[in-house]
């Protein structure tokens, strides 16, 4: 990650977010949860807002636990037009088929 100042939970939550493959999405839960944060998970949104690195770091990928998009500082129309590019289809805010779609992240 480039020298910018940053928290050492900000870098945490790009390097395990950058993890997340195209065609997958995850959790802001199961993200805080991978980094040995699972009450942080608020946290975790709050960093992917400011993501410098997007989209190297694609915060596109992280959804809310039931499916819908949450937050994007690009918008949500953006959010929908990138994740379907990478293979990820959304109706009505909500990821389609989302169980299949998650990403668990690996001990």
């Amino acid at each position: 990650m480039a020298n910018l100042e940053l928290t050492d939970f900000q870098r945490k939550t790009y390097e395990y977010c950058s993890k997340i493959p195209k065609g997958k999405v995850t959790t802001y839960k199961h993200l805080a949860i991978a980094m040995g944060k699972p009450k942080a998970f608020r946290a975790v949104g709050n960093a992917l807002n400011k993501n410098p690195f997007a989209p190297k770091v694609p915060c596109h990928r992280v959804v809310s636990s039931d499916g819908t998009l949450g937050g994007f500082a690009y918008g949500s129309e953006s959010k929908i037009k990138i994740l379907k590019k990478e293979g990820v289809d959304v109706a009505d805010n909500k990821v389609i088929n989302f169980q299949n779609k998650v990403f668990s992240f690996k001990k």
